[in-house]
């Protein structure tokens, strides 16, 4: 049998060695923390498959009386005993197997539990590896505790820790800190400069779900281009049929903008809209709002790709919203492509972390902030500085969110398998 015995510093290197050494497949059977690390010892999985044994049909044997199989039992009983992988193998196939069972299914059965067990192997290896880390790289189980304390989701996290130097920064928890802030900042892409925005114009479509703010932003928008450009070479858009005001909302901002409002009800009426606002510097299109879970967002998409005429589009994301839902929103509407996003209800949100990770993880370019209904006041351009800064100041050691560093590990070991690496296939 070849056993193979694999020392690393993190559960994840073991793992990643493992399947580079022995293919996806391999069979995890122990696992324990040794001095600098974890230590792992598997085998290929064709070795499992190969301890199958074979069944034979052998009516005779079949029909033989049980006293006259004993002897050979007994000779059976009298073997040399193999190694203890071997025996906990052996002792295996022999708890799985069944008579009727062919050399396929036996072996299936046999490869079917031993992944079962693997599986909670692992596990415990990602659990070990986690309760150790305050003790083993305090400046890294600080990060940990600081980005999840803010927000930050722990995929994030785990990809900040496993990239973190060796070195001073490694070994002083302000420096990992420093370090930390200026990786967020470098990953965290926003626009420059919005004088080419402004002034190169075209069509911009405001998207999002209900209530993330997008005709009061579509209002600032306009205002900023009004100010550039006057009212005479913008255009307003709605899409919003559904809402009980929504189209007056944005008609009344209109109004006060001096700037025309057109309805548009499908991808008809808007390439006729647009053909007919060819003139125009620019125009905005304020879409109605509705569930990221809803299959009209598709269908919405569709829509403004269909219009026979480029159009940018800029999703709202709501700052207090919980990160899993910001994640389902960009998934939503990012099927066919987004040029950027505005981070709406800033002023409300207890924290940026989410949506900040949710822009690092999406490679969104963050264009604006929006931080009230003011119009056109409460419309500011992102800053890389400003936003990660405003991330860590909102925590407190007061906030019920905050975990202490036997409560980070408990939480990390505790994540889902599906962000660990996994030496296995799972089907």
């Amino acid at each position: 049998m070849n056993v193979k015995r694999i020392v690393a510093k993190t559960s994840r290197e073991a793992m990643r060695q493992l399947r580079e050494v022995l293919g996806p497949d391999a069979v995890i059977l122990s696992n324990r923390a040794v001095d600098g690390g974890v230590e792992v010892l598997a085998i290929p999985a064709e070795d499992i498959a190969a301890m199958a044994p074979p069944v034979v049909d052998m009516p005779a044997a079949a029909a033989m009386p049980a006293a006259a199989q004993r002897p050979r039992e007994a000779a059976a009983d009298v073997q040399s005993e193999p190694l203890p992988e071997v025996t906990f193998k052996r002792r295996l196939v022999e708890r799985v197997a069944l008579p009727s069972q062919d050399g396929a299914q036996l072996a299936k059965s046999v490869i079917s539990e031993i992944k079962m067990m693997q599986s909670r192997l692992e596990n415990q290896l990602a659990d070990l590896a986690w309760r150790d880390l305050p003790g083993r790289d305090p400046s890294g189980a600080t990060l940990m505790r600081d980005m999840l304390a803010a927000g930050f989701s722990a995929t994030l996290a785990r990809e900040l820790l496993d990239s973190l130097p060796r070195g001073e920064e490694r070994s002083d928890a302000e420096q990992a800190q420093v370090w930390m802030r200026n990786t967020l900042m470098k990953r965290l892409q926003v626009m420059q400069n919005e004088t080419d925005m402004l002034d190169a114009g075209g069509v911009f479509a405001l998207m999002g779900p209900t209530g993330a703010g997008k005709t009061t932003t579509t209002a600032k928008l306009a205002a900023r281009f009004v100010v550039r450009h006057g009212a005479g070479k913008l255009a307003l858009l709605t899409t919003d049929s559904y809402r009980i005001g929504g189209h007056e909302q944005l008609r009344i901002y209109g109004k006060i903008l001096g700037v025309t409002v057109h309805a548009v009800r499908d991808a008809a009426d808007l390439r006729i809209a647009l053909k007919e606002l060819r003139n125009k510097h620019t125009v905005l299109i304020d879409t109605v709002g509705m569930s990221q879970r809803d299959q009209a967002v598709a269908e919405q998409v569709e829509m403004l790709c269909q219009a026979e005429h480029p159009i940018k589009r800029l999703l709202l994301l709501n700052a207090t919203s919980h990160g899993d839902t910001l994640d389902e929103v960009v998934r939503a509407y990012q099927s066919r492509g987004l040029d950027g996003c505005i981070l709406s209800k800033v002023d409300e949100a207890a924290s940026l972390g989410p949506a900040l990770d949710c822009a690092i993880r999406h490679q969104l370019n963050v264009h604006y902030l929006a931080t009230g209904q003011r119009v056109p006041e409460d419309l500011h351009l992102a800053n890389r500085q400003y936003l990660i800064h405003r991330a860590f100041k909102t925590r407190t050691l007061s906030s019920p969110w905050q975990l202490d560093d036997s409560e980070l590990a408990f939480a990390l070991s505790g994540q889902p398998t599906q962000h660990r690496e996994s030496a296995v296939s799972h089907g």
